[in-house]
Order: C-alpha cells, then sequence, then structure tokens
C-alpha cells in the first residue's frame, strides 16, 4: 500500500508542478511583453532593478544580485551590462575585498522601475485573471492567492 500512496503522491505532485510552469510561462510571456513594449525592458533587467531598489544602498554583490533574480554568474555579468548601457546602473568595486564587484542602481534606473512598477502589477493581475479562467489552472491560481 505504501508504494501505491507514494506513486500516486507523486503522479498527483507531477501534474501540480506542471500546473504551476504552465501558470507561470503564461504570466511571464505577458509581463515580458508588457514591460519590453511599454518601458523597453525586460522581465530579468525589472527584477534586478527590483533588488537594486530593495536592497541596503541601493547595491548588491554581484553573486548576491544573481542569486536574488535566479540566474548564473555569466548571466547576471550580462544582464548588469545591459543596465549598465542603459544608464540604470553601474558596477562598483569592494572597497574591502577588490574582487567583490557590486551592481549599484542609478536614478535613472530608479525611475524606469518607479515606471514600469505599475505595469508590472496590473500585467500580473490579468494574467493571474485570465489564467484563472482556464478550468486547468483556476485551481492553480485560487490556490496561490489563498496562500496569500
Amino acid at each position: 500500500m505504501t508504494t501505491i500512496s507514494y506513486a500516486s503522491a507523486a503522479s498527483s505532485d507531477q501534474a501540480m508542478w506542471g500546473r504551476v510552469l504552465t501558470l507561470h510561462a503564461h504570466v511571464e510571456r505577458q509581463l515580458t511583453q508588457a514591460l519590453q513594449r511599454k518601458h523597453g525592458i525586460g522581465l530579468s533587467e525589472f527584477r534586478a532593478l527590483e533588488c537594486l531598489v530593495q536592497a541596503k544602498d541601493s547595491e548588491l554583490r554581484m553573486q548576491e544580485l544573481a542569486e536574488k533574480v535566479g540566474l548564473g554568474q555569466s548571466s547576471v555579468t550580462r544582464l548588469v551590462g545591459r543596465l549598465f548601457s542603459a544608464g540604470f546602473a553601474f558596477r562598483d568595486l569592494c572597497p574591502d575585498d577588490k574582487r567583490g564587484v557590486y551592481a549599484v542602481i542609478t536614478d535613472e534606473g530608479r525611475q524606469r522601475y518607479a515606471d514600469a512598477r505599475g505595469t508590472y502589477a496590473e500585467v500580473l493581475s490579468a494574467a493571474l485573471n485570465t489564467a484563472g479562467a482556464d478550468p486547468e489552472l483556476a485551481g492553480t491560481v485560487q490556490s496561490l492567492r489563498s496562500g496569500l
């Protein structure tokens, strides 16, 4: 019985995770399109700016930013390079450890984030509402929203 129960739970978990991934892809696609179209930034750039806005002294070590945004070291280096090129952030060396590099948000980056934050919130809610109307995803959306 334990084997059957375990197999059933694993199958149920896989089905649930599949719905979460489908929902995630739907929401991310909507957010990416809206942020790019209205504000000229991608979703990763928005998330990095958000992390920097919320960080103490508006700066994070590159590795810490990578962890918060969910990227690898080389990907976050390219991301910060794009933010630097756009004038939204700059790199700064750690005064105590010259090998440590910080990403620091600029006033222009702070303003771009502030401008895009409303779009992000609106599109996120709309995407969840749309997904919540889909019979396959309605329960997942409801579960996530009720978990707050």
